[in-house]
């Protein structure tokens, strides 16, 4: 991150959304709305001054998901590039109540600005690369039978890496949420929203079975005489030396129990879990101090706006849609607009980064050369057909179609009405448009009807 931020040919434009994209492979225009950070970075030189001096103080971290606490100045992470903090608008008192305002007091450098705007620049760009992530799969909602979040103890694999995290709010120390103490026996839950039509998604999440195998392994390496419970439906080790990492976890004692948990209840201080042992046949009880969920990895949040935005389309689950799995796979069908990481699916850390790599290199190669072969059978408009109805441009998955304004000679002097126009560089050759088209204005070049009908007529003689 740090390489980013300092290479001399990369722009890094933080705390920003695209909101607009416009163009064809070679020639985007993207535009980009900066929010207001209400501090000037170019002033600012990350002392830390305005974090520490700053009185609101109890609000929870998102980044540590609520198990630290953070103020209303702040950095992202401690890790932040750039290592500069903004300010939480939604917080901060000098900006909701008029009042305050101790960081603008104590900044060395009056990089504090109250009056910041957000600002929208344009970029133009030849190609783009998609890298937007996942999200949690929301298992409060769902699993109720886990305590609907209402047992602190009850966590996420996310939760579990910020405990054992060295810069985490426990200072790398697996400690219970509840009441901070460690605990000795600490259940894992595998598959919480993979794998389940009912609940949650059909499609197996491919990092869980080996996080949790790690995650069990530091139970038993960080905590003397403790216990880890491992229930699942399966173990997926499908990588190069898996499989001899899940068997380390089983060495240092890990338990791993074939069976879905059913419910989770309290009992005292400590939480039940009732399942079975499919392997055995017989009903199990588990008594843990923390229980830790293996939940599911889907699309980002506004990643389905995105998509729309540039022009391109998601599977059924929300994921970005690569043009061909096997051939094509950080392709997509919009042209110069490339796939990395899990937008495009479930991934773990050495497939994100083989498809990053392979991402850069299609820009690459996209970007070293002087011209570009595009589709021949493409559609066109006869612009005498064409009404303007303005039905083709939504029917259009690539935004290939637009309505333009043309001038034409008519019996009174020039009259000007609008007709649709494709931008061939776009266009996929799809024929949704075609069959949208109520005066025939649009065919796709090779499969026009009259070329349809001799190939019929030809076929029947």
């Amino acid at each position: 991150m740090v390489a980013v931020a300092q290479h001399p040919n990369i722009e890094l434009i933080t705390y920003a959304e695209v909101t607009r994209v416009t163009g064809y492979i070679g020639n985007f225009n993207v535009t980009v709305k900066k929010k207001p950070k209400y501090v000037d970075w170019d002033l600012c030189t990350g002392c830390g001054t305005c974090m520490e001096k700053c009185p609101t103080k109890k609000i929870k971290d998102e980044f540590e998901l609520g198990l630290g606490l953070r103020t209303s100045i702040h950095k992202v992470y401690p890790q932040a590039v750039p290592g500069k903090p903004y300010i939480d608008a939604e917080h901060c008192t000098k900006l909701t109540k008029g009042k305050c305002g101790v960081c603008e007091k104590v900044c060395p450098t009056k990089a504090i600005k109250f009056d910041d705007k957000e600002e929208f620049v344009n970029k133009e760009v030849g190609a783009i690369v998609m890298a937007t992530g996942y999200d949690q799969f929301n298992w409060e909602e769902a699993y109720g039978e886990y305590g609907y979040g209402k047992y602190p103890d009850v966590i996420s694999g996310l939760h579990f890496e910020r405990l054992v995290s060295a810069g985490g709010p426990t200072g790398g120390k697996i400690r219970r949420p509840s009441d901070g103490k460690e605990p000795k026996s600490v259940a894992f839950i595998k598959c919480v929203g993979s794998r389940d039509d009912t609940k949650g998604k059909s499609y197996c999440s491919r990092a869980c079975c080996m996080y949790t195998a790690k995650h069990a392994y530091q139970v038993k390496d960080k905590i003397a005489d403790s216990e880890a419970y491992v229930f699942y439906m399966d173990v997926r080790t499908a990588g190069k030396n898996y499989e001899e990492f899940y068997q380390r976890a089983l060495n240092a004692g890990a338990r791993y129990i074939r069976g879905r948990v059913s419910k989770i209840y309290p009992r005292g201080d400590r939480l039940v879990l009732k399942s079975e042992d499919t392997l055995l046949g017989r009903p199990v009880e588990v008594e843990a101090d923390m229980v830790v969920l293996a939940t599911a990895m889907v699309p980002a949040v506004g990643s389905d706006e995105l998509a729309r935005t540039i022009g391109f389309s998601m599977d059924k689950d929300g994921f970005f849609q690569e043009a061909h799995p096997k051939l094509q796979p950080v392709e997509t069908f919009a042209a110069g607009v490339f796939l990395a990481g899990t937008c495009q699916g479930p991934k773990d850390i050495p497939d994100t980064v083989a498809q990053a790599g392979a991402a850069a290199a299609k820009v690459l190669g996209l970007l070293a050369k002087t011209e570009l072969a595009t589709e021949p059978m493409v559609s066109e408009v006869d612009i005498n057909k064409c009404s303007g109805c303005g039905l083709c441009v939504p029917i259009c998955p690539y935004n290939a179609i637009s309505l333009e304004e043309i001038q034409e000679r008519g019996h009174h002097g020039p009259i000007k009405r609008n007709v649709a126009v494709v931008n061939s560089s776009l266009c996929q050759g799809c024929g949704a448009c075609v069959p949208a088209c109520r005066t025939a204005a649009l065919n796709t070049k090779g499969f026009t009807d009259e070329q349809l009908v001799a190939e019929v007529d030809a076929l029947c003689l």
